[in-house]
């Protein structure tokens, strides 16, 4: 009997990581994808078919697809678009180039490797595609406007599939993390050093304080939910016969779910205006 094939993409390190370890484990023919050899090493030392995958870059995403195909013989039961990263910086401090860049890597590149796997769930009659998407997609923060609008963008890019798709038997689910340990927070603190002029902005202080905040919290970390809390939803929506549409995860996140649903716009904004 034919193992049910997934690809799993961002498995780099934490979330991608440890849902291809962990649904290999369950008897999933898993294909992963990550940027640096030595991480597709890692994977590959654990049994895990994986290839290289640059969401910026489309030649890989169709490489990456044409190499999937051929190690499940022309099948694809499940995708798990994953990945990406998350620049921060005010509004007004974002040059147009890092917006761009943004949008690349965690909406065109997702859509891009979408579009090639829907025609193989079209002529199998079946599939699941789960988007890895954030809190932030429908709760938004100061200083993370990149970051919110690509998750904004693939909500309603998502959900919108989700509706075309109704009744082909190919589901469609947004999963919508809060803070989860894992290397993102270290990844987007270089890109922000690397692409905002934060010794000439207005928001400097601010700058500067959210930095002495996030130096003080790694001296004495506040214990995070790990990756194992995305996979137990993502089990759901793998096979569970009704999946949901959205599925918040952590504290924080459904928190913030509940506030945007019941605090009218007049009181949920200014209270947004005061989260870090």
């Amino acid at each position: 009997m034919r193992k049910k094939s997934i690809l799993v993409t961002g498995c780099s390190s934490g979330i991608g990581a440890y849902c291809a370890r962990a649904l290999q484990s369950e008897g999933w023919q898993v294909i992963a994808s990550a940027r640096q050899p030595e991480d597709l090493d890692r994977l590959r030392a654990d049994g895990i078919e994986a290839h290289y995958l640059d969401y910026t870059d489309a030649q890989s995403i169709s490489g990456f697809f044409e190499k999937a195909m051929d190690a499940t013989r022309g099948h694809c039961d499940a995708l798990f678009n994953n990945g990406g990263y998350g620049q921060v910086g005010a509004v007004e401090d974002l040059p147009l180039e890092a917006l761009r860049e943004q949008f690349e890597a965690n909406v065109f590149g997702w859509h891009q490797l979408t579009r090639l796997v829907l025609p193989v769930m079209r002529a199998q009659g079946h599939g699941r595609i789960v988007q890895c998407s954030s809190i932030l997609g429908l709760v938004p923060m100061r200083y993370r406007g990149a970051y919110n609008a690509s998750k904004h963008a693939l909500e309603g890019l998502s959900v919108t599939l989700a509706l075309e798709l109704e009744g082909s038997g190919i589901h469609v689910s947004l999963i919508e993390p809060g803070a989860i340990e894992s290397r993102f927070r270290a990844n987007a603190l270089v890109r922000f050093h690397r692409t905002i002029d934060i010794e000439n902005s207005i928001h400097r202080q601010n700058y500067e304080a959210q930095l002495r905040r996030l130096d003080q919290s790694e001296a004495s970390p506040r214990r995070r939910p790990g990756p194992e809390a995305v996979h137990k939803v993502l089990r759901h929506a793998l096979t569970a016969r009704r999946p949901r549409y959205h599925y918040p995860v952590t504290r924080e996140a459904k928190l913030g779910v509940i506030a945007r649903r019941l605090l009218p716009a007049r009181l949920f904004y200014p209270w947004l205006a005061k989260q870090d």
